[in-house]
């Protein structure tokens, strides 16, 4: 019950050395400059918000999961949000509010960590052994880098049973991300299916293609599904089986992001807090790119409708956009279900 994935438990992966780019950069892109403006299906990079780079963003050919060669946006990020504070996660007694805690998922639905929900937890999962706070009602909660690293041992501890499991943004000092997405995307004849396929737990059909997610020989293919105009990246979803397994719990915030100590803070959710661009018609805003470069838009337009024709993926195709995404609802713990295009790929630095 104990037996979980680090790399599954906290998002952890490294780039495949498949995945190589050319030795030049061909362009950097100054701040402000439009690119691509009047042409749909393209990534406009100016729409990322400069606090959260690292460096101009430039191109450089990259080979795509499909095995094809593109020119790529080359995106270097801290993972920090400039726009919106990161946390809290856990909640310290079982008296605690929702403004304490986080969030977490559980059968399509968002709930508030408060300390009643850590207190009711047995109830929850019909579980006796659940009992995550002492006699006084304090919560046991990881403090320090070697618990919240200790947590996320493939082999989990008896002593860290019943733990609320957050990483604090302190503990991650001074890792940077480079994202790699292709300028214009490449459309696949058939999608990539992440993880478990669908939101609401579909799987991936089983003569379709390969499930997404990490692949075995460690390649950062799949292992991101896009990235934030803060420079925050859009997770796969969150392993909550073998989370739960292990008789911990390790919340987003607000936001729907947790940091993980060896890549930083990350979103598993759309809670309408990162930033986001208007759309001048209605539309739902844009918060992003997916890492196959198709954009990603907030779930619901203007007057709270969802779009009744969305592909597996979650994508369709519109005069003015193009083929882009709406991501699912935050409670399902997905943005998207597969990816329909060839995707870039990502280094840890």
């Amino acid at each position: 019950m104990k037996q979980i994935l680090a790399y599954a438990f906290w998002g952890i992966f490294i780039l495949s050395s498949g995945n190589s780019c050319s030795s030049d950069e061909s362009s950097s892109l100054e701040e402000g400059e439009a690119t691509n403006e009047e042409t749909t299906g393209t990534v406009d990079p100016t729409l990322f918000l400069a606090d959260g780079l690292v460096e101009p963003i430039t191109t450089v050919e990259k080979t795509l999961s499909d095995g094809t060669v593109a020119m790529c946006y080359k995106i270097t990020t801290t993972s920090t949000p400039s726009e919106h504070q990161m946390g809290p996660w856990c909640p310290t007694n079982i008296s605690d509010g929702a403004d304490k805690g986080g969030k977490w998922f559980e059968n399509g639905e968002l709930y508030d960590v408060d300390g009643a929900f850590i207190e009711n937890m047995a109830d929850f999962y019909s579980d006796a052994t659940w009992k995550m706070y002492d006699e006084n009602g304090d919560i046991y909660v990881t403090n320090s880098l070697e618990d919240c690293q200790n947590a996320a041992n493939p082999n989990v501890g008896e002593e860290y049973e019943n733990f609320c499991v957050e990483c604090q943004p302190s503990y991650v000092t001074d890792i940077t991300l480079t994202y790699y997405i292709p300028v214009t995307p490449v459309k696949l004849d058939a999608p990539d299916y992440i993880s478990d396929g669908a939101p609401g737990g579909g799987a991936p059909p089983t003569d379709g293609p390969p499930a997404g997610g990490p692949p075995e020989d460690g390649g950062g293919e799949g292992s991101v599904i896009g990235l934030a105009f803060n420079g925050v990246n859009f997770d796969p979803p969150a392993p909550t089986s073998a989370i739960l397994g292990a008789y911990t719990l390790a919340p987003m915030d607000d936001n729907g992001g947790h940091v993980n100590p060896n890549t930083g803070y990350h979103y598993h959710a759309a809670t309408g807090m990162s930033s986001s661009v208007a759309q001048e018609d209605g539309h739902s805003a844009m918060i992003g790119y997916a890492i196959d470069g198709f954009p990603m838009f907030e779930r619901l337009d203007e007057e709270g409708n969802e779009p009744s024709d969305l592909d597996d993926c979650r994508g369709h195709t519109d005069e003015t956009r193009g083929y882009h995404y709406h991501v699912a609802a935050a409670g399902t713990n997905s943005f998207i279900g597969c990816f329909a295009g060839a995707q870039g790929s990502f280094e840890i630095n």
